[in-house]
C-alpha cells in the first residue's frame, strides 16, 4: 500500500515530471525553430513537437521486498497486467519487455540508484508482445532510511515515442536538404577521379595494342591512386549517411593507437612534435577497428593542416563516467561509461561558427582541391553508429581538441586486433570448393580468379536464383561468396536458405551498400564474414582462408 509520505513523493514526483515534459517541448520547438527554417514551409516541426511526448505514469519501487506498483498509464507503455501492476509485481517482470540492447544500461543506472541519492534518468526502449516498440524516458529520485539505505525509488515513466518519430522525421528532411549540398561537391570529386582512372586505361589499353609496354606500371599505378581515393569517398559518404556497414570488435584502444604510431609521425612531418598519452588500464571499447583507425588518422591530418609552421600535437585516451543524466545529455550520449580518445593541436583554432559547422557534409576551411569536406562528417557518422558521440573544443589561436566518445565493452576480448590489422594473403594447402554468386561478370570474374590462385576450386553463379540451384545440388561446397544486393533473390535470403540446406556452411557476404546500419549486429551469425566493396583482393583472400579455416 502506498502510504501519505508516498503519495506526497509521488504528487511531487508528477509535478516535476510535467514541467520536464514542458522543458522538453520547449527545447524540441527551439531546435527545431533554429535548424529548420528553409522547411517551414513545408513541414511544421513546431506543432508535431508539442504533440510529440505521449503519457505520462507513475512507478515505485520497493528496495526491500523488490516489489515494483505502478499506475495504468506504464503499465500500458511497459506491456504488463494493470491489475498486477497496481498490486505490485517483482522487478524482473516489470522490466521483463526490456529491449535486450538497453539492459544493461539500465541495469547499471537502477544499480547506481541504490547508492546516489540524487535523480536518476534514462530512455529505452521497450518491446511489446505485439512486435512494436515504445520509448520511454524513466526520471525517479531514490529515497533512503535514516540509516542511509535504500528504502524506495518514486518516479515516472513518459512515453517518447512520439517525440523520436518527430526527431527521426527531423533529421530526414535534414538529410535530404543536404543531398542538394552532396551532389555538386561530390560530382566534382567523382569526375576528377573517374578521369585519372579512365583516362589510366585507356592509354594503357593503346601502349599494349602498340607493343609498348615499358611504362604502362605508372599509368596502372596512377588508376588505382584514383580507385582507392573515389572508393575512401564513397566510404566517408556512407558513414555520413549511416549506412556504412560496420564490423564492430572488442578494441584495445591503447594497442590501436601504438600500432599507428609511426604511420602518425610520417604523416605530420618533422616540424610538429607529438605525444602519445595513454591512459593506464583503459578499458576496451567495442566499434570497428578500421573504421577508429580512418577517423584518427583524419583528425591527425586535421590537425597537421592546421600548424602550418610547426607545433604540438598529443593523442590522449581516458575513461569518462557519463552516470548524471544532465552530464550524458550535454554531450549526447546515453549514461555509462566510456573510452575518451582526444587528438590536441596547437594550431591555428576554430571560431564559434566553424565549430558549428564543422561536421556538416562538405564544410571544410582548406582551399579547392585539398579536401572534400567529409572526414569530419564520416567521423561523426562513426561515432554514433558506435552508439557514441564526437565534439569539439578550439578556440582561436589557441589549437583544437577533437574527442571521441566510445562505449565501454565489458566482457572477452574475442579479437586480436593487432593480427587482425595484419591482413595478409595465405594460401590453403588443403583446397576446398568455393561457390560466387554476384551478379557483375567484371567483380565475379577477378573474385574466381584469385580463389584459384589460392588453390580453390570454384563454381559460379550470376544471380540469387541460379545460386540456390548450385546449393540444392550434391556438389561439394566448402564457403559460399555472395553479393548482398543481388537480382531475384538477395544475399541474406540465398544464405538463409544455403544454411538450410547445409548447416554450418561458411558464408562471406560482401557488399558495396547496405541497408542496415549495423549488420554485424544480429545479421552475421557464427560462421559468417562481410567484406566492403571495393576491397583489396589480398584483404579478400585473407578473410576467405581465416573463415574456411576458422
Amino acid at each position: 500500500m502506498i502510504d501519505v509520505e508516498d503519495r506526497r513523493a509521488v504528487a511531487a514526483e508528477r509535478d516535476r515530471a510535467i514541467e520536464t515534459l514542458r522543458h522538453l517541448n520547449e527545447e524540441l520547438e527551439h531546435r527545431v525553430e533554429e535548424r529548420t527554417q528553409e522547411l517551414r514551409d513545408s513541414m511544421d516541426f513546431a506543432r508535431l513537437a508539442l504533440s510529440a511526448v505521449g503519457g505520462v505514469g507513475v512507478w515505485t519501487f520497493d528496495v526491500a521486498t523488490d516489489c515494483f506498483t505502478c499506475d495504468a498509464n506504464v503499465a500500458e507503455l511497459y506491456d504488463i497486467d494493470p491489475v498486477l501492476a497496481a498490486k505490485g509485481i517483482s522487478r524482473a517482470d516489470f522490466l521483463a519487455n526490456v529491449h535486450e540492447d538497453d539492459r544493461a544500461k539500465l541495469r547499471a543506472t537502477m544499480a547506481g540508484g541504490l547508492i546516489d541519492p540524487g535523480d536518476l534518468e534514462l530512455e529505452y526502449r521497450i518491446v511489446h508482445r505485439d512486435g512494436s516498440t515504445r520509448w520511454v524516458l524513466s526520471r525517479g529520485h531514490t529515497y533512503f532510511d535514516d540509516g542511509g539505505r535504500p528504502a524506495r525509488r518514486t518516479g515516472v515513466g513518459v512515453d517518447m515515442t512520439s517525440q523520436r518519430l518527430v526527431e527521426d522525421q527531423l533529421r530526414q528532411a535534414q538529410k535530404m536538404e543536404a543531398v542538394g549540398q552532396l551532389t555538386g561537391g561530390i560530382a566534382h570529386d567523382f569526375n576528377n577521379l573517374l578521369q585519372g582512372i579512365t583516362g589510366s586505361l585507356e592509354i594503357i589499353g593503346r601502349r599494349i595494342a602498340e607493343g609498348r609496354t615499358n611504362d604502362v606500371g605508372r599509368f596502372i599505378t596512377g588508376a588505382t591512386t584514383a580507385a582507392n581515393r573515389a572508393a575512401a569517398l564513397t566510404h566517408r559518404l556512407l558513414a555520413f549517411s549511416r549506412r556504412q556497414p560496420l564490423d564492430p570488435k572488442p578494441v584495445r584502444a591503447n594497442t590501436l593507437l601504438a600500432s599507428m604510431e609511426d604511420l602518425l609521425r610520417r604523416t605530420i612531418g618533422e616540424t610538429i612534435a607529438m605525444e602519445l598519452a595513454l591512459a593506464d588500464d583503459l578499458w576496451m571499447t567495442r566499434c570497428d577497428p578500421n573504421q577508429l583507425e580512418n577517423a584518427v588518422l583524419n583528425l591527425v591530418i586535421n590537425a597537421r593542416d592546421a600548424m602550418p609552421d610547426g607545433g604540438w600535437l598529443v593523442i590522449r585516451t581516458a575513461k569518462a563516467h557519463l552516470e548524471m543524466p544532465l552530464e550524458a545529455k550535454q554531450r549526447g550520449v546515453m549514461p555509462g561509461q566510456y573510452v575518451c580518445i582526444s587528438v590536441t593541436d596547437t594550431g591555428i583554432g576554430m571560431s564559434a561558427d566553424t565549430m558549428a559547422k564543422a561536421f556538416e557534409p562538405f564544410f571544410t576551411t582548406k582551399p579547392m582541391g585539398q579536401g572534400a569536406g567529409l572526414g569530419l562528417s564520416m567521423i561523426y557518422g562513426f561515432a554514433h553508429q558506435s552508439e557514441g558521440h564526437a565534439k569539439i573544443s578550439s578556440e582561436i589561436g589557441e589549437g583544437t581538441t577533437f574527442t571521441l566518445y566510445l562505449p565501454r565493452y565489458v566482457g572477452d576480448d574475442l579479437n586480436d586486433e593487432g593480427a587482425a590489422a595484419a591482413e595478409q594473403a595465405r594460401s590453403s594447402e588443403a583446397g576446398g570448393v568455393v561457390l560466387v554468386v554476384e551478379d557483375e561478370l567484371v567483380v565475379r570474374g577477378l573474385i574466381v580468379e584469385e580463389l584459384g590462385e589460392l588453390g580453390y576450386a570454384t563454381l559460379e553463379a550470376a544471380d540469387g536464383p541460379e545460386g540456390l540451384l548450385i546449393l540444392q545440388s550434391r556438389r561439394k561446397i566448402d564457403l559460399l561468396v555472395t553479393d548482398i544486393g543481388l537480382p531475384g533473390l538477395n544475399g541474406r535470403q540465398l544464405a538463409d536458405a544455403a544454411r538450410a540446406l547445409r548447416p554450418g556452411l561458411k558464408i562471406m557476404f560482401m557488399t558495396g551498400y547496405a541497408e542496415n546500419a549495423a549488420l554485424a549486429s544480429g545479421f552475421l551469425e557464427p560462421g559468417m564474414g562481410m567484406i566492403t566493396k571495393p576491397f583489396a583482393m589480398k584483404t579478400f583472400a585473407s578473410r576467405v582462408t581465416e573463415l574456411i579455416e576458422g
